[in-house]
């Protein structure tokens, strides 16, 4: 998905990537019908979703469905 403004995004480090300044952080920023992940060691690397592929993902994340490889 292509952005369609030039306004800068306001990237937030999640919760679970700890307390450091470092670079081993997942981000995430928002637009009206998008969210972005990225890696901050990676910024240029961006994924693009929306809230309910993104909500399905962190549900199975949480409750194990997804299983370990």
């Amino acid at each position: 998905m292509k952005r369609t403004t030039s306004s800068p995004l306001t990237w937030q480090k999640s919760s679970f990537s700890g307390s450091g300044d470092g670079n081993a952080c997942v981000e995430l920023a928002t637009e009206t019908h998008a969210i972005r992940l990225r890696e901050s060691d990676t910024p240029s690397i961006e994924l693009t979703t929306s809230p309910t592929p993104l909500a399905y993902l962190l549900h199975g994340i949480r409750s194990g469905a997804l299983g370990s490889a």
